[in-house]
């Protein structure tokens, strides 16, 4: 399970954050998204080190960096004069994500148990937080701000907001006890489903191109699959039935998710980023940003508005 798990991780560090963060604000984090491989070949490194001094600084590094990220999410919260709307508050957990992992990362490879948990937990926490953490809350995010209005907006809506406290649930279950979990599992299951059902009616049809169409589609179909995996999971560890064993979620309900959500959105959504992006290339003009291609079913005629950018999360 070791190397699985540290291979997912490392595309975690490696690409998923730093293409995440071009999607967030592609002029205001260009640089953070530039130097982020340089925090990750030490997170990496640390992965594949023997526990101990050298693996616990080379962690430490990488956990900075993700502290200074998460540092970013107050500001972007408080900037308006107004509530934090869904999307701002999906984007918010994405930023915050990382440093979660990073501090159990750190604790994992220095072998301390921290707050008494075993390091196998510890460990797992790590991609968790990079994907159904960070990945997770930013495709909400992003899938909020592209849909229209309707049906359609009210369940993203819902998933903007139901991903991140469904983040948080599973986050508090781990202190209190196999329920807890149980139920921020629930919630961070519908919110994913509700991720999945606008990108496969709405997002997916309005792509011009038949890669960026299967990617979408693949990154809702798998979460379907997966997320029933979490729930069975979550279900035995609290009621003692015959459930998957951690290695085994690992193999499937981990990889998929990396792979076959995480991977396939960030591919999309820079995709579709790129379809109508200036000649400068994606995020280069002020107010470009990611971009959905709209159809009937979000209430704008393609023949008289065939593309609708909205809005970037950077100010």
């Amino acid at each position: 399970m070791t190397v699985l798990v540290n291979t997912i991780v490392t595309l975690g560090m490696f690409y998923v954050v730093p293409a995440g963060l071009r999607l967030i604000d592609p002029a205001g984090l260009r640089r953070v998204a530039r130097l982020w491989p340089l925090p990750a070949a030490a997170g990496a490194v640390s992965l594949w080190l023997p526990r101990g001094a050298v693996a616990t600084a080379l962690a430490a590094l990488y956990a900075a960096a993700c502290l200074a990220l998460a540092a970013r999410a107050p500001a972007r919260l408080l900037r308006g004069r107004s509530l934090p709307r869904p999307p701002e508050i999906a984007v918010a957990t994405a930023l915050v994500s990382p440093s979660i992992a990073g501090t159990a990362l750190v604790a994992e490879r220095a072998g301390i148990r921290l707050f008494g948990f075993d390091l196998d937990v510890l460990a797992l926490t790590v991609p968790h937080f990079h994907f159904a953490g960070f990945t997770a809350a930013l495709v909400a995010g992003l899938v909020c701000r592209a849909v229209g209005t309707g049906s359609p907006d009210r369940l993203s809506r819902g998933a903007a907001y139901s991903v991140p406290a469904g983040t948080a649930l599973v986050l508090l279950g781990y202190f209190v006890d196999d329920w807890a979990e149980l139920v921020g599992a629930v919630v961070l299951t519908a919110g994913m489903w509700a991720v999945a059902l606008p990108t496969w009616r709405e997002i997916r049809p309005g792509a011009r191109d038949r890669t960026t169409r299967a990617l979408l589609s693949t990154s809702a179909v798998v979460l379907v699959a997966t997320m029933l995996l979490a729930l069975w999971w979550a279900a035995g560890e609290a009621t003692d039935i015959v459930h998957p064993t951690l290695t085994w979620m690992a193999a499937t309900h981990g990889l998929g998710n990396a792979l076959g959500f995480a991977l396939c959105s960030l591919l999309a959504w820079h995709r579709l980023s790129a379809e109508t992006a200036p000649s400068g290339g994606p995020g280069e003009g002020p107010d470009t940003g990611p971009v959905v291609h709209r159809n009937v079913r979000s209430g704008i005629h393609p023949d008289t508005h065939p593309t609708a950018h909205f809005e970037e999360f950077s100010p």
